[in-house]
């Protein structure tokens, strides 16, 4: 008995309009639900507390002794803990939410694709908590550190908390961001949007290309730039690796029987 082809996997899953809506609806509480489990864990251990000197640790390694972080606003003291526990608890429960995504998109998958599509949200979340963890744990320090000696002396390094906790959000965001690029790679290979060849050939514009987009979205420093910048080119030689061997295991059945049988034909 011959396999159900492509159409006829999909046949009759069509949904209405209303009820896709209520699927969204869904999953957006499910979301909500992991954010507000996240929250809680973290009022737990570490606290608001000390998710604030966790994150404040890079600047306060390059500030005078004694020196603490201020609050400007009146406001801050309460909302700026509070952000960074939303923060915190969005990254934490990252896998969940990007499985809610798979989960809504799923039912409009074939098979073959739903087999790869989890496995390539768990690794682009792994890519984030690299780039985030990257910026924790080696930008920052190194970035107040080149700063630090632009300072006069007679000038007292002490940071509103507010801006300091914008601005690593910004750079968390970038580089989880900017640590996607294999995944992008991948995809457009296999979409056949764009040949391995052409990706290769491509390498010194995207080199230019990685530095403009460090040079905008990171601050006005050389040492922040440089550590996204060429990540970046790293992880595009990783994408163009990995995109061959994404392309085969993600092929439909039937196709990957097509390509064998022309491979295996004689030649005339």
């Amino acid at each position: 008995m011959s396999e159900p082809s492509k159409e006829d996997e999909l046949a009759g899953t069509e949904q209405p309009f209303v009820q896709h809506l209520m699927e969204l609806r869904d999953r957006l509480l499910y979301c909500i639900y992991g954010i507000l489990v996240g929250i809680a864990l973290l009022m737990f251990w570490p606290g608001p507390d000390g998710l604030i000197d966790f994150i404040a640790h890079p600047i306060k390694e390059h500030m005078p002794p004694g020196a603490k972080l201020i609050a400007v606003g009146v406001f801050s003291p309460f909302f700026v803990p509070l952000k960074v526990l939303m923060m915190v608890a969005v990254l934490l429960v990252l896998p969940w939410l990007m499985y809610q995504i798979w989960a809504f998109v799923a039912p409009g998958l074939y098979s073959h694709e739903k087999k790869f599509a989890l496995p390539l949200i768990l690794f682009g979340s792994l890519l984030a908590y690299a780039g985030i963890a990257f910026v924790q744990f080696f930008v920052l320090g190194n970035m107040f550190k080149f700063i630090q000696h632009f300072t006069p002396s007679s000038v007292a390094a002490t940071p509103d908390i507010a801006s300091y906790v914008e601005a690593i959000l910004s750079l968390y965001i970038a580089f989880a961001a900017a640590f996607q690029v294999p995944i992008v790679v991948m995809l457009l290979v296999r979409f056949g949007l764009v040949e391995i060849d052409k990706l290769k050939s491509f390498r010194g514009y995207f080199v230019v290309i990685a530095f403009i987009i460090a040079a905008v979205i990171t601050p006005p420093d050389v040492i922040s730039q440089l550590a996204l910048a060429i990540p970046m080119c790293l992880l595009y030689e990783i994408g163009i690796l990995g995109a061959g061997w994404f392309s085969k295991v993600s092929r439909a059945p039937e196709d990957a029987e097509a390509a064998s049988t022309e491979v295996d034909k004689p030649a005339d």
